[in-house]
């Protein structure tokens, strides 16, 4: 048997649940063994986006003694917009140069 645990995080809580697992058991077969989906109905079990040690994974990855599954949420803003958003703010406020984006020369 190996030991690993299986961690969910929402904003304000976190669910961390330690399981025995059967070398050869696969990060989705352990999330399933688990019963975290069960726990928490935030997670959309036809959706899993998993990782090891804040690294993603396939749902076939193979599980070694000592891993930890974590489940991921899905994003709620798209980075990209999130950061071209800022910086045509920044332009508008004038802390930034309105052709090249880079900080206005100060005088």
């Amino acid at each position: 048997m190996i030991n690993i645990e299986v961690v969910f995080a929402l904003p304000t809580t976190a669910t961390c649940l330690s399981l025995e697992v059967q070398p050869g058991c696969t990060a989705e077969q352990a999330v399933i063994q688990s019963g975290i989906i069960e726990k928490c109905p935030e997670i959309d079990s036809n959706a899993l986006t998993l990782g090891v040690w804040n690294r993603t994974v396939k749902a076939n990855y193979e599980l070694k003694d000592g891993d930890r599954i974590e489940i991921y949420r899905p994003l709620i803003a798209d980075p990209k917009d999130a950061r071209r958003k800022r910086a045509e703010k920044a332009k508008e406020e004038g802390r930034a140069n309105k052709i090249t984006g880079g900080r206005p020369l100060e005088r």
